[in-house]
Formats: C-alpha cells, structure tokens, sequence
C-alpha cells in the first residue's frame, strides 16, 4: 500500500477506499478488575489494571473479524491508550498485554484487514472524565486524584452521583472537561510548557520535554513489539488533541470550548477553584439553538486544594495570578495569547511540530510507515508541506453536532456553527438542505486539505451517532428508521466525497444497558453480538478501482448502486465493488448495466455472490466507464 498524491493505491496501483470502523469503544478502560467503569472503585490502583482482553477475548477474535468482512469493512482504526501499555510507571510497559495484541492484529492479518494503529484519549484521562493517559501523569504534577471532583477540576461519571445528590450523570457533559483545571493544565504542559510554564520541571527536565519524551518512547516500544504485524500500515499520533489554554486572549473569559455543557468555569476561575477558592461558574447548556446559560452553580464549595503539600499550581508558580492575601487575582490574563511576539496557534506553533517529532521517531525504525494526523475537532488543521514528516493522511473527524449531544434526529433540521461564535449557529432545515449541509461539511475539509496540507489524502477517521437517541425506543420497538436515515445520510456525504472512513464505532461488549461503557456513550454499530441499523450502514462501495473513481452513488430506498470510473488501461487486475447480500441476494436476483456495454467495450462484469463482489476487468480499455448495480 503507498500513497499517489490524494489517493491511497495497492501494490496493483488500483485506488483503494478504505472502509471500516473504530475498534472498539470499550478499549478505553481496562478489563480488569471487573468493576463497571462508571463505578468510584475503577479509579483505585491504577498501577494493577489490566487491558488484555480490549477489544475483544482472544478466542473470539476470529469471529468478530469474519464479521467485520462479511460486512464489506477492509480497514480498521485501533484503539489503544497509553494507560493500557504504561499504567505501572514511566518506563514500566504492560508486555502481557502488548503479547495480546500482537496475537490480535495478526489474526486481523490473516483476515486480509489493514490497521491504523490510534493513541486515543479524550480530555486526557479517565481521572479528568475521559481516558488516555497513565494515572501518574497527575500525581508527578502532586494533583491528589481524590480531589479533582470535589474542587472542579474534574467531572468525572463515577463520582458525579456522589457530588450532586444522586443526580444521573447528564449526556455528553465529559466533553466540557476540556475547560476543566486538570485537562487544560495537562494539555497545555504537554504541548507548550516550555513557553508557558519554562521553570516548571521534572528530575532535572522540562515538563514538556519530561511528558513528550515518555509518550514518545512509550508509543516506540510498542511500535517494536508490534513490528511483525504486517496488517498495521500506519499510526496515529494522538486522537482528538486539545490547546487547553494555548491561544486564550483573556483568561477572565470562556474561549476554546466548542462544547458547553454545566457549569463551565473561565480559566482563571479554574485556576482558583483547583487551589481551594469556592468560585460561582455560569451553567450552561447546548441545545438546536445553540448554547445558552442557564443558571449558576458554585465549584469547590468546600475550599478543598487539588494539589498535595509542597505542590502548587504551576500557572500561580508562572505568575499568571496570585492568591496573596488571600482573594485571588488575576495578574497576566493574557499569558497564553502569545508565541514568540506573534498570537499564538495551537496546530502550527505546537502541534505541528509535536506531530512531526512523533513521526520522525516513529519512522527511525520503519519509514514505510503512514502517519494519521488530526487537528482541533471541529477547528483547525495543522499545515503541511514537503518539508514535514511524508506518507501522512489528514485523518479529520465530523460528527452531527445536535444529533451527538442532544441524542435524537430528525432529517429535516440541522445546525451549522457559527466557527467565530460557538454560542450561535445557522439552522438548516429541510431534508435536501440538511443532506446538502453534510456533504458540504465533508468537502470544506478536502478543500482545505487541497490547499494547505498538500493536497493529502483525508480519512474520515470518526462519525456516527447515538443508538440510545430518543431515550432508547428503538430498543424497546426494534425500530431503527431513524437511525438508518441518520446514517445513510451520513455515508452518502462520504460517497459523495470519495472519503476514506471509519465508523465509531464497533464494542464487541456493547450492551443496551451499558452501551458502550464509556460515560454513557451508545455509539456502537453491535449491540449484544448483532448489527444494529444495517441498512444505514452496510452498502455497497467500490473497494478497489484500476484506475480513478469519479462518482459514487448508493439509493437504498431503490436499491442502486452508480459507479462511474476511469479506467487505467495499464492495470490488468479487476475493479473491486463490494456487493452485501443483505440488499441483493444470491443470482439471478442482480442486474449490472455498463456503459459503455459489454461487448462494445472489452470491460467485463462478473458477479461472485458467494464472495459478495463485483469485479470489472478493463481489458485495456482506456475510458469513463458508468456501472450501475441494480436488483
């Protein structure tokens, strides 16, 4: 596999489309000990937990795979966290459970899938509401991890029943721990304390270079481990990375947020909060609408300190503001807002070359590699050129913002943000428009790839929504129409863009109960062993083209695949199209027209419906060729 320009190719020189789905939703907790994740206990002893067993049991492997390919998907997102491989201590690597994996992604080899390994974390930890992260990245900072609920630090789903009366945890509220302390602290050490935090350090070292350097080394270790395993083409360097506080032009206000949910703390109330200072935080909430608030709540009540003694907070030790006297004050609200005497941008000046450290020290043992890079959710992309890390995929992800966070759907309306003024947006209504809006959305990001990335090939690397949308009817009813509807409108903007993606995504483990096990996200395509919505997702595509696609279209309310293709005499292995028997059965019950037609043309059409493909031979013909695929 190698990459021509925007597209990726096999050793053939056909142009893929990679299609598949994030595995899984579940490896963001460890397996062991067995307490649920949204339980206080799974926080305890994060020296003695396990992962072995994420995504899936071993012996169970090949099943879930022969699954997966039945279904038309080739590629495959895996996740791993740094938890997972170093949960004991720097430098202290989990090899029972980088031997499981290697077990795993050699079965998903010889199952013929290719595999983008993915470093994945939201907003840091599971001790800041999300996962990533060993334990003791916070406690070299002296954070007393019983403390980051209790002063606001941190809203975490296994404490947040505890602190709030018994109050069931609101959805998709842990995405506003990016605005947290603890979050925004870790992320903005991790990416720029040698700007911003310059005499904070870590046995002799700065604590960026202190926290980079271990990431860094850890993810290489795995890296060897996994040499051996030819399904991996490629690696992530970090999913979904955050500026924390980098950028902000005034630490009074609420900047960098494109979630706001609960109370939400400015930094500098942040600040104080996470130094034992009771503090009133404006209550939000996000709505069809927008975001609005809607009340007012007090943080840290109890005047509790995050850090331990002889720990302090390490933006009060740079000066940015001072407690002295007892109230405190904000002394430089802009400390973040600058970069070398120019405004600070997160993807250029940090990022970036995080990403090309990442890569470079990846490539040192194997420069075949592919690295998968991201931007801001929602934000910016990093630049790239030819003097940056090579073999790289803009691997963006896109979700339907008020189908995500409001869990339910309907075709007809839509928000578009406003990217100046997260509380405002554009509705969108009407099914065309809304359809149009998504397609739309897909196509500002290859656009920008185009003309600021070098034109990179772009894997759609998340997307998808809700199963539990509209407090869960469909399990009750067995009625998955909208959820179809929402999908298929989704993959028909990936068509129509000719994107690369990756469904989020597929937890073997997933249960209607318990969702995902992860903050009471339900975003997994099984449930219970089973496909849920198929028909929104599972549909024809063409796998591999000997030649350029041009068009693809799928109508499921018909049941006709368009496929419009020029061909490249010089390949003489077939075009691919994968064909699901759930839409068009065994022959006879298939037409395929071609255009020009057999017999004018030497293009040939056959159908393996035990294989559930189609396969097009050129011949040598040199052209545009239409097929279309009908029942």
């Amino acid at each position: 596999m190698d990459i021509k320009g925007r597209y990726i190719i096999d050793e053939q020189g056909r142009t893929l489309i990679l299609r598949g789905c994030n595995l899984g939703g579940s490896s963001k907790y460890p397996l062991r000990p067995g307490s649920t994740n949204r339980h206080p206990d799974s926080l305890k002893d994060p020296q003695t937990v396990s992962f072995v067993g994420r995504p899936f049991p071993l012996e169970a492997a090949e099943a879930h795979f022969d699954q997966l390919s039945r279904w038309g998907f080739t590629f495959i997102r895996f996740l791993i966290t740094w938890e997972a491989l170093e949960h004991a201590g720097p430098g202290c690597y989990d090899e029972a459970y980088l031997a499981y994996l290697r077990k795993i992604l050699r079965i998903a080899g010889d199952k013929g899938f290719s595999v983008v390994i993915d470093p994945h974390q939201d907003v840091w930890s599971r001790w800041t509401g999300g996962d990533g992260a060993p334990a003791w990245t916070l406690d070299t900072l002296g954070m007393d991890r019983d403390q980051l609920d209790p002063s606001g630090a941190a809203l975490t789903q296994q404490h947040y029943g505890a602190l709030h009366g018994g109050a069931p945890f609101p959805r998709m509220i842990w995405s506003t721990n990016y605005n947290r302390y603890a979050t925004a602290t870790m992320f903005t050490l991790f990416f720029a304390g040698n700007t911003y935090a310059p005499d904070l350090s870590i046995d002799g070292e700065s604590i960026q270079d202190w926290l980079q350097e271990r990431y860094l080394a850890c993810m290489r270790h795995c890296f060897r481990r996994l040499k051996d395993c030819t399904a991996i083409i490629g690696w992530g360097a970090m999913n979904e990375p955050h500026p924390g506080f980098i950028g902000y032009h005034d630490l009074s206000m609420l900047e960098n947020c494109s979630a706001a949910l609960g109370p939400m703390p400015s930094p500098f109330q942040a600040m104080s909060a996470a130094s034992g200072h009771p503090v009133t935080a404006p209550e939000y909430t996000t709505d069809i609408w927008g975001r609005r608030i809607v009340g007012q709540q007090t943080l840290n009540p109890g005047a509790l300190s995050l850090f331990k003694p002889g720990f302090t907070c390490p933006w009060k030790q740079a000066g940015v503001w001072t407690d002295e006297g007892g109230v405190p004050r904000l002394l430089r609200p802009d400390h973040f807002a600058a970069y070398q005497g120019k405004p600070a941008r997160f993807t250029e000046d940090f990022l970036k070359p995080f990403m090309n450290r990442f890569a470079e020290r990846i490539r040192e043992l194997n420069n075949r590699t592919f690295f998968f890079i991201e931007g801001i959710p929602n934000g910016m992309h990093p630049t790239w050129s030819s003097q940056d890390a090579p073999k790289t995929v803009n691997a963006f992800h896109w979700y339907d913002g008020p189908t995500l966070f409001t869990k339910s759907f309907r075709s007809w309306i839509t928000l578009s943000p406003d990217p100046k003024q997260a509380s405002r947006g554009k509705l969108i209504l009407g099914r065309k428009n809304v359809a149009a809006y998504f397609t739309r959305s897909l196509t500002e990001v290859l656009t920008w790839t185009g003309e600021h990335m070098g034109d990179m090939p772009c894997l759609l690397g998340e997307f998808g929504l809700p199963f539990d949308m509209n407090r869960g009817r469909a399990f009750k009813t067995g009625d998955y129409h909208l959820h179809e509807e929402a999908l298929s409108l989704y993959y028909d903007a990936v068509d129509a863009n000719l994107l690369h993606s990756t469904i989020w995504n597929y937890t073997a483990d997933n249960t209607h109960e318990e969702g995902d096990g992860w903050n009471d996200e339900d975003l997994s395509i099984v449930s219970g062993g089973a496909g849920r919505a198929l028909k929104g997702w599972l549909r024809p595509y063409p796998m591999a083209t000997a030649g350029t696609p041009l068009r693809i279209h799928w109508d499921r309310k018909t049941g006709i695949l368009s496929y419009r293709f020029r061909t490249d005499p010089r390949i003489t292995v077939p075009t691919e199209l994968f064909i699901p028997p759930e839409w068009f059965g065994p022959k006879p019950g298939i037409t395929i027209r071609l255009d020009p037609p057999e017999g004018t043309q030497p293009v040939e059409a056959a159908y393996k419906p035990e294989l559930g493909r189609i396969f097009l031979t050129n011949n040598g013909y040199e052209g545009v060729v239409d097929c279309i695929v009908s029942r």
